[in-house]
């Protein structure tokens, strides 16, 4: 089992940046392909990035594209996600995702993903 426990989200003013950070516990996290995604309020979750095992690949959902930037740093189990120039239709709870079995296919689709995080809140107020 992994287990993953998102931190970093907040207020922000539009403009603005927030860091998150999902950390993952267990020994192979360096082999997971790991994505962030998000919910806002009576919508479907949205894929928003993603990062291949080895971070040799990024993937990005067009309207954060410039925007945010997904890494990830193996030796402390963990995947960020810096968002700056912040939007009010940012805001959503925010999920990182691991996908384990490392198939083909699109990085941004939510059944690819086998262990989820509890999500951290992200608001942005103009």
């Amino acid at each position: 089992q992994v287990q993953l426990v998102e931190s970093g989200g907040g207020l922000a003013q539009v403009g603005g940046s927030l860091r998150l950070s999902c950390v993952a516990s267990g020994r192979t996290f360096s082999s997971y392909n790991m994505g962030w995604f998000r919910q806002a309020p009576g919508k479907e979750r949205e894929f928003v990035a993603a990062i291949t095992w080895n971070g040799g690949n990024t993937d990005y959902v067009d309207s954060v594209k410039g925007r945010f930037t997904i890494s990830r740093d193996n030796t402390k189990n963990t995947v960020y996600l810096q968002m700056n120039s912040l939007k009010p239709e940012d805001t959503a709870v925010y999920y990182c995702a691991a996908d384990s079995r490392r198939g083909s296919g699109w990085y941004g689709a939510v059944g690819r993903y086998d262990y989820w995080g509890q999500g951290t809140q992200v608001t942005v107020s103009s």
